[in-house]
């Protein structure tokens, strides 16, 4: 039986094909984002998997949720964890559009096709598609206090140039680094806090 992955790959290609040539690429991803989130939670996973709930009713719950606590809500936390993933502080003025009448058919035909658990994967697939399409690169940034907003620009403008592509900064703060940070792009990962000076400083000591 094919893996999880390889089964959401058409999912996620037909999804991302039509948000593109639609316009629509973040509402999607942004969708995508939320539903694999509820779709992992334990209990509602278990939900998913009783067949005496119709594939309507599933489809139904997931984008209730969204259109109640993301579209219509003024603060929630799924608006703010939205918020955190698309690389910002959270802002509780956000708004964003209700399921439409497209996203809803292709989350009616997961459901329908007993798919709706490959969410996460259709997920992660349709985000390499956005990236690959607009050359856009994510960088994980941790520092050891949180970036104010000038440092945010000026490393975010620095990595575009050097890396030549859109950069989306994803943030967070570990004290022990005790200054500066690190950064993760890919594979490749760039040690500039004091904590990695000094093992640099500690290994040439006792080479």
């Amino acid at each position: 039986m094919a893996d999880l992955s390889t089964l959401a790959r058409p999912y996620a290609k037909a999804a991302f094909d039509y948000a593109n040539e639609n316009g629509v690429v973040n509402e999607w991803e942004n969708f995508l984002f939320i539903a694999s989130n509820i779709v992992n939670d334990k209990s509602f996973s278990t939900w998913l998997d009783n067949p005496a709930v119709s594939a309507e009713h599933k489809s139904a719950a997931l984008i209730d949720l969204y259109d109640t606590q993301v579209a219509s809500a003024d603060d929630s936390a799924f608006k703010q964890l939205l918020g955190e993933a698309q690389g910002a502080r959270p802002d509780n003025n956000a708004s964003y559009p209700k399921v439409s009448v497209a996203l809803s058919n292709f989350v009616n035909q997961l459901s329908e096709q007993e798919r709706l658990a490959l969410l996460p994967e259709v997920y992660a697939h349709y985000r390499r598609h956005k990236a690959t399409s607009l050359k856009q690169l994510d960088a994980y940034v941790t520092s050891a206090y949180p970036l104010t907003d000038a440092q945010r620009d000026m490393l975010q403008t620095r990595l575009a140039a050097s890396l030549n592509a859109s950069v989306v900064i994803h943030e967070s703060v570990d004290p022990s680094l005790l200054a500066g940070a690190t950064i993760k792009v890919g594979d490749k990962i760039i040690d500039d806090s004091m904590r990695g000076k000094l093992q640099q400083l500690k290994t040439q000591l006792t080479a």
